[in-house]
């Protein structure tokens, strides 16, 4: 029996059969994992509350054949109590949680940066300090670069003229009179730079734009994230009925 140990946060968990749970998880040095975590939905379970989603853990699991089995399981912090009774706050974190799963594709391929984003994620969500839609932005803006689809927000996505008209998520982001596609979205300049600034972790920009150039911004990171995916994330349509 191969033995081993990592950190990570529960992103998902799925019946399996009478009392056992299939867990996904995203961990600081393996990556994705699926794993069986033995009767933790029998009430007497030592650690099954410690496998709820939201909930960072310090795992030991062995080797399967198909799936790996958790043995022990220790929590480091669980955002979930934190995030529970905040409505946006909660659903953000479920967007979060759905958009770290589907942009590590592969199991057992570490994925750090992504992992400590979103534990850095979770973590700002928790502690208040920013309006949840704004973290949530920011975390779709610096994943998506982390995976490689980072959006050009300051020069033409095509050709690289300063000169900005619209916004285009075929071209990869921002872009100049001439390389506009029909159909592009023409945001303020004041949205641009509100991207820019979630995008660069400026918080104090951030923190003092308007409402309409917020709801503009999540508009098109939304629509950028889902374009990218090739899906939706079905958890951002509770987000967006979030009241303003």
């Amino acid at each position: 029996m191969s033995l081993y140990r990592d950190e990570g946060v529960v992103l998902r968990t799925q019946k399996l059969g009478e009392a056992d749970r299939i867990v996904t998880i995203l961990a600081r040095r393996t990556g994705k994992i699926r794993a069986v975590a033995k009767g933790v939905r029998r009430t007497t379970s030592r650690f099954g509350a410690r496998l709820e989603p939201f909930t960072h853990v310090d795992l030991q699991l062995h080797t399967g054949r198909t799936l790996d089995v958790v043995t022990q399981a220790e929590t480091i912090r669980p955002y979930g109590e934190a995030l529970a009774a905040d409505y946006p706050r909660y659903t953000a974190g479920t967007a979060m949680l759905e958009t770290a799963d589907r942009l590590t594709h592969g199991e057992k391929e570490p994925a750090l940066r992504q992992f400590l984003l979103l534990v850095g994620g979770l973590r700002t969500l928790a502690d208040r300090g920013h309006e949840a839609r704004l973290v949530l932005d920011a975390y779709f803006l610096r994943s998506l670069a982390v995976a490689g689809y980072a959006p050009a927000l300051e020069a033409c996505a095509k050709c690289q003229a300063p000169a900005i008209r619209a916004f285009a998520i075929v071209a990869g982001g921002v872009v100049c009179g001439a390389c506009k596609p029909a159909g592009a979205a023409v945001p303020a300049g004041e949205t641009i730079g509100l991207m820019t600034a979630l995008l660069r972790g400026d918080w104090a920009t951030a923190d003092a734009s308007e409402q309409r150039h917020r709801s503009e911004c999540s508009g098109l990171v939304a629509a950028y994230l889902q374009w990218h995916l090739e899906h939706g994330i079905r958890s951002l349509r509770h987000v967006e009925r979030e009241p303003v």
